[in-house]
This record gives C-alpha cells, structure tokens and sequence, in this order.
C-alpha cells in the first residue's frame, strides 16, 4: 500500500494512510490480542496517528461484536468490539469501519482499538504509551552548557551549567538538570506518574518552601526510552508554574506559537 491522502475542499480537515514498518504488538488480560507486522498508521487533521491492523493479525476470538455505533462524517459508521479473555471484559475497545466512505477505503478490512481500554502496546521490543507515535514527530535531548536557574517561592533552588536541552516538535524547550545541581532540602517525591510516548514514564517531585508547598513542579525520567536516554535520572522543572526560569541570565517566556498540533484522544 502507498501512502495516500485525501482532503475536503473548503475545509481544513484531511485524512492519509501509510504502512507501518514496525512490529506491533497489544496486549490486555495477559494475552496478545493483536501482533502484526502489516500495521497501517492513519493521519487525520488535529488528531494523533492512529493504529489500524489485518483482522487476520487480531484475535478474533477473543472478541466479542457491541451493538454500539459510531459516525464519523468523513469517514463512515464504526462499528465496535468488547475485549474478552476470561473474566477480563474491555468494553466497546475495538472499531472499524466495515464500509468506509471512499476517503477511507484504505481502513477496509482493518480494525482499532482505543489505547486506554488495553493493558499495554508494544513496537517491536519497547513499550509505548497512550498512543501512537508519529514517525515525523522529532524529540531531541542535546547536553548543553546553558546556564539555567530556577526560582521557586522566592528561592533560587536550581543552578546549573549542564542541562540537557529537550527540543520537541510543537512544544516548549525543557531544560532538564542534573540532580547535584538543585537543593536537595526542599525536594518531596510524589506519587505522582504520567506517561509519554516518546519519553516513557515520568515521576514527581513537589518543592516546599517554609509552609508553601509547590505540588508536581519538577519531574524526571527514571529509564528513559533510547531516543532520548541522555535525560536519564535528570530533573525538569514545571517552566510555566515556578516563579522564574533564567537561561543564561534571560527569564524564560512562554512562547505565544507554541501549542500541541494534536487533540487530546482518551
């Protein structure tokens, strides 16, 4: 299959599908409901890429047909699946299009599943997470030697002159510090965890300042993914919700252009 793409005219809203070269695999229940290496990535205007795999490559067995419907003006009617394995049941986690309009016809045949409503998602050998990650999509971790300083509740708990510099598309720089170079003293772990597909699982710390607590203004990537294993055990500071972030003497700014090219998706 090439790549295609199709847009409505007089709108901003496109949609193009292109194999995968990657081995996926997904996971719920302790078995592998999917595992292809024919997976197609679908690209549609202001949403992430999504998944779509060979129903020959998906347990079908281990599904069971919802009554439950979907339309999609663009695309189609969805028509959905529940995951089953023993006990387990993930409701309405599967769809597909089983007679996309013509803008879709390269999702016929194929089938979906929501990323929340499984237990884990696999490229070749590295779990990924929340949803699938866009090959255009660039995440650099560059060691630097910025002079960086942040400042919370009035303190200067940060001083360093060896950051790691994270430029990611559509988003702000974060400068990521090395633990040795922020006051230790005003650190509290938190419990805190969020996932990132391109970066894995982040951890938390809160600042407390005398009697101020600042909750989950820094986080750090304990084992980072390869791409970026330089911010391995370093610490990033909340830019936009600490008092100041100096960069070579210069208080950092939120630029106005900078904002998430994609919708969220549950």
């Amino acid at each position: 299959m090439d790549s295609k793409a199709c847009e409505i005219p007089g709108t901003d809203w496109h949609f193009r599908v292109e194999p995968s070269p990657r081995w996926v695999r997904v996971k719920f229940g302790g078995e592998t409901i999917v595992d292809s290496k024919r997976a197609v990535l679908a690209f549609e205007a202001g949403r992430f890429p999504v998944y779509y795999f060979p129903q020959e490559d998906v347990r079908m067995d281990l599904l069971v047909a919802s009554d439950n419907q979907t339309v999609c003006s663009h695309k189609g009617t969805a028509s959905y699946w529940s995951i089953k394995v023993g006990d387990n049941i993930s409701e309405n986690a599967a769809w597909s299009y089983l007679i996309p309009k013509p803008v879709a016809q390269d999702i016929k045949g194929y089938i979906s599943f929501y990323w929340s409503k499984t237990d884990a998602w696999f490229e070749e050998e590295t779990e990924v997470f929340v949803h699938a990650r866009d090959p255009y999509w660039r995440v650099d971790a560059i060691p630097s030697s910025r002079h960086v300083q942040a400042l919370v509740g009035g303190e200067v708990v940060a001083d360093s002159h060896r950051p790691v510099l994270v430029f990611e598309t559509g988003l702000v720089t974060r400068y990521y510090l090395p633990f040795e170079d922020i006051n230790q003293d005003v650190l509290l772990p938190s419990e805190t965890e969020t996932h990132c597909p391109y970066k894995g699982i982040a951890n938390y710390y809160s600042v407390k300042i005398g009697d101020e607590l600042f909750e989950d203004i820094i986080w750090t990537y304990k084992d980072p993914l390869p791409a970026v294993q330089e911010i391995k055990g370093l610490l990033c500071f909340y830019s936009e919700r600490i008092d100041a972030l100096y960069i070579d003497g210069e208080k950092w700014e939120l630029p106005e252009t900078k904002s998430l090219p994609y919708k969220k998706i549950e």
